[in-house]
């Protein structure tokens, strides 16, 4: 194929944009035309119920993957969180951006809360990794679902009760609006590949394979393809409270990883350094380590229930 001008497919929430536009910049600055194709996802269309009860798996991927197999778009741009760990075929990655911030953040409407937190409070998410986090830590604390872009959760801790929300610091950050009332919560694991922006084409497209190769960021891919493995070793998704991150120091890598029971009540976490000769497989040797430690009874737990 020629690239006369590469369709880039994105949702159309504001932080999506945001994303495909810097894919977009990245793209002109090697000489790609490119237009933006927004489309709205099933995830953005249903704000009402949970993401555990939608199946999550690829609830804001799947649309743009047909979109693509369908050859109505060139590529198409994820927070690759949202991303399954198997995906759809014919579909494969293109390049995965530099990372930006992996954490999660606390936005509060009154700073004197973070001074509370022994008291009762309701706070406000729609990830069951983060309400089994924050309830492992604050079991007398109440957790509300919280759906919607970013702009719309904002205005949903305004009009109700809830001391705060629990928000990725990336979303916020990408797109100017993170609150001064908001504080990083360092303690906290995050999603695999929180932070990351992954773009992805048909399989077989060379020419486009070979125009994004150079927004490829190596040592971003390598850390969030070990947290997707160590995900998909644990044979988990949106819907599980697994936790990873890996981290670059000098030439070691870093691993935490992190699986608890759906209120919070069962943790189980590891943390283990690979040398560089084994940093391709850390994502598989941490999932083993922490299924020796006992993940696994966890998981099975989880699974009945769902």
């Amino acid at each position: 194929m020629t690239l006369k001008n590469i369709r880039i497919g994105t949702r159309d929430s504001r932080l999506a944009l945001w994303q495909a536009e810097q894919v977009q910049q990245l793209l002109t600055a090697q000489g790609f035309p490119s237009e933006l194709v927004p489309v709205k996802s099933e995830g953005d269309l249903d704000l009402v119920t949970p993401l555990y009860a939608m199946g999550v798996e690829g609830v804001f991927t799947k649309t743009l993957d047909a979109h693509l197999l369908s050859n109505r778009i060139d590529i198409a741009v994820h927070s690759m969180k949202d991303v399954p760990v198997q995906m759809a075929q014919g579909i494969v990655s293109a390049a995965v951006l530099q990372r930006a911030s992996y954490k999660d953040i606390l936005v509060v409407k009154d700073p004197e809360v973070l001074h509370s937190f022994t008291e009762p409070h309701i706070i406000a998410t729609g990830s069951v990794r983060r309400r089994a986090q924050w309830l492992n830590r604050y079991p007398h604390h109440r957790i509300d679902e919280l759906r919607g872009n970013v702009q719309t959760r904002l205005q949903k801790l305004a009009d109700n009760d809830w001391s705060g929300a629990i928000f990725a610091a990336a979303g916020l950050e990408r797109i100017g609006i993170r609150p001064g009332t908001a504080v990083d919560l360092d303690w906290m694991l995050p999603a695999p590949a929180q932070g990351a922006i992954m773009v992805v084409c048909r399989a077989g497209e060379q020419v486009l394979l070979e125009a994004c190769a150079p927004m490829n960021d190596t040592a971003t891919a390598a850390c969030v393809h070990a947290e997707r493995d160590f995900l998909s070793a644990l044979m988990g998704g949106c819907a599980t409270p697994i936790s990873a991150l890996a981290t670059y120091n000098g030439d070691k890598l870093v691993f935490k990883g992190s699986v608890l029971s759906a209120e919070g009540k069962e943790k189980i976490e590891i943390e283990e350094v690979f040398n560089a000769a084994e940093a391709a497989a850390a994502g598989r040797l941490a999932a083993e380590k922490i299924i020796a430690a006992g993940a696994d009874r966890i998981i099975a737990k989880l699974n009945r229930k769902g």
